[in-house]
């Protein structure tokens, strides 16, 4: 294990910065246990880095990239599930951080965005790095708090600023303990929301210069304890959930994304003695079990292409639908449950309970086993063969898909089957969004491999530095495993000191945007080519000579065989794997892939 790196930027005896604000924020952080600060540089947040830096409780990181920096805390929070703190200077910096802003409110992930601003009266006047801060997020962060300016600081300033006569000193002293409580209030909710929520926060506080004065002697002392804040939560009605179960002929479980398996053994265990159920899951589900059913879209798919589909898919019609966990990958499977709609949805779990399928959606707010735990209790046993039919289509595409990669030329998908099957055991695996993600649904993931994706927002921006950000503070060695575009456009993700050795990147450079070739719409023009799919023909070699990583080319399947024998070998640097694929090819052999699945379910 690595442990998280701690740097102290100031020395000397003076700890605390000598605005109250700043205290107050670094002192609820220390009541509620969150340790980890991942800092932008910067002038107007100086207070906070004082704050933080000086001491020993926090690790604190420095990247100077604030988008970086935004999912590189995101992978910390996402791998510790606990929040992480992101502290910016004021003005067009915090910007910066809206995309992991959005990733963490739509995965669930409680990231926690701390942003030093002016003071109001300087907003809208052309003041310097002065935006308009308050309430920025609020359309993608439900927890949004702006601190009150402190009063006992830069006294004069505050109130000739806003035309105000000065008060005596004991009414200054009077106001401040007031906004104190205040602050520490707005503060402390805030954390303790985001912390049992997970879910993304906002708290912008205002600073007036001067902004590097220290204190030995805390001016603010926390009264409100951590457990004086509760978040309550509705269960939903478990009675209503137990009838829909008992009456459902044919239950359809879908596990969408989970930071961990959402089920426990004797669950699935319970689940897989009854015929009437079918538990399908993603790639991203984290949840395994030889009797469930993972490639959603290698049963699906090839059933779009049969005369008969319709007939087909009404048998597999669901009377109830129950799904776990995050967001769903697989467009085949949205697509298939909004045309033949469950008679009723139930979401089980604490994340958020998406109406993805537009039926309506009930939710069971709790954990999802003990949740399952109660329809299984009362569970008939009753006979169906509800099961059987997506077992033999499951039988089928796994036999049918290494015939097809035994008379197909190299590609994204050979290369994939290839990197994806001589994983090592106990490696933390994260896919890039796009083309990555959705290969890694047509393959087998050992259930001891923990996968990530963003796929909250589902962009490709963010990825290598949300897995940066994860590896820092996980026990496993991590790989990347990511497209040419998504790499290229996060390339300020190496740009930090914190790259382990044991980090991995497998780059498939396809020469561009390789899934626009199989949507809807694709054509050979120069159009096309320069405005959707991107072609371009540049490689990751002087990026990683930049930035010190080991760096590896190859193009062909016996080249990646050999280079996999090595590539996951203890190192002193992190290592580049770059897998050159055939860019005009690689979407007719997917494509054909379904096609081929087919005909072998026809046969």
């Amino acid at each position: 294990m690595v442990s998280d790196f701690q740097h102290t930027t100031f020395a000397g005896l003076m700890k605390h910065s000598s605005i109250p604000a700043a205290q107050i924020l670094v002192q609820s952080c220390k009541l509620l246990d969150i340790s980890r600060v991942v800092i932008s540089p910067g002038s107007r947040n100086a207070p906070l880095i004082i704050g933080f830096t000086e001491d020993p409780f926090f690790s604190c990181y420095s990247l100077v990239d604030e988008r970086s920096a935004g999912f590189f805390a995101l992978g910390m929070a996402l791998e510790s599930g606990s929040p992480v703190l992101l502290v910016c200077t004021s003005g067009s910096a915090l910007l910066n951080y809206y995309p992991a802003i959005a990733e963490a409110f739509y995965s669930e992930i409680p990231l926690v965005v701390v942003s030093a601003d002016r003071p109001m009266y300087k907003v809208d006047i052309g003041d310097g790095q002065t935006i308009r801060q308050k309430d920025i997020f609020k359309k993608h962060c439900e927890i949004n708090e702006a601190l009150d300016q402190d009063l006992i600081h830069a006294t004069e300033e505050y109130f000739s600023a806003r035309g105000l006569s000065m008060p005596t000193e004991s009414e200054i002293l009077e106001k401040q303990a007031e906004l104190n409580r205040r602050n520490e209030s707005r503060t402390l909710t805030a954390l303790k929301q985001a912390q049992s929520d997970k879910t993304p926060a906002h708290i912008n506080i205002p600073f007036e210069e001067p902004l590097y004065n220290r204190v030995e002697v805390l001016s603010f002392t926390p009264i409100v304890s951590k457990n004086d804040i509760v978040v309550g939560k509705d269960l939903g009605n478990a009675k209503s959930f137990i009838t829909d179960w008992q009456l459902a002929d044919r239950k359809m479980i879908l596990i969408g994304q989970s930071n961990v398996a959402p089920l426990n053994m004797e669950i699935c265990r319970q689940l897989a003695g009854d015929p009437s159920v079918i538990v399908l899951t993603e790639t991203t589900s984290n949840t395994h079990h030889t009797t469930f059913f993972p490639s959603i879209d290698s049963i699906i798919a090839p059933l779009e292409k049969r005369v008969d589909k319709d007939q087909y898919f009404r048998s597999l019609q669901p009377d109830l639908l129950v799904t776990i966990g995050g967001q769903i990958v697989s467009k085949k499977i949205k697509a298939f449950l909004r045309k033949y709609p469950p008679k009723s949805h139930w979401h089980l779990g604490t994340t958020r309970p998406n109406n993805t399928f537009f039926t309506g959606v009930a939710h069971m707010n709790q954990d999802a086993s003990e949740s399952m735990a109660l329809a299984l209790h009362t569970n008939d046993d009753r006979a169906s063969s509800y099961r059987i039919s997506f077992e033999d289509i499951k039988s089928t595409y796994q036999i049918g898909r290494e015939k097809y990669l035994g008379q197909i030329a190299f590609s994204d998908f050979s290369a994939f089957a290839e990197i994806l099957s001589r994983l090592p055991e106990g490696i933390a695996v994260h896919f890039a969004n796009s083309s990555a993600i959705r290969y890694a649904q047509l393959f087998h993931m050992q259930a001891s491999n923990k996968v990530h994706c963003n796929r909250g927002t589902s962009g490709i921006e963010g990825s290598t530095s949300t897995a940066i950000g994860a590896s820092v503070v996980s026990e496993k060695p991590t790989v990347l495993i990511t497209g040419d575009l998504g790499f290229l456009y996060d390339s300020n993700a190496l740009w930090n000191e914190y790259l382990r050795h044991d980090f991995r990147v497998i780059v498939i450079n396809n020469g561009g945007g390789g899934i626009f070739r199989i949507l809807p719409g694709k054509d050979n023009s120069e159009v096309f080519e320069k405005f959707f799919e991107t072609a371009h023909k540049r490689d990751c070699k002087f990026i990683c000579e930049d930035h010190g990583l080991v760096y590896e080319a190859v193009s062909n399947l016996d080249a990646l065989r050999q280079s996999l024998n090595a590539f996951y070998q203890e190192s002193e640097k992190p290592k580049l794997l770059e897998v050159f694929t055939p860019r005009l090819d690689n979407d007719q052999i997917l494509l054909s892939y379904f096609d081929f699945l087919s005909s072998e379910i026809s046969e």
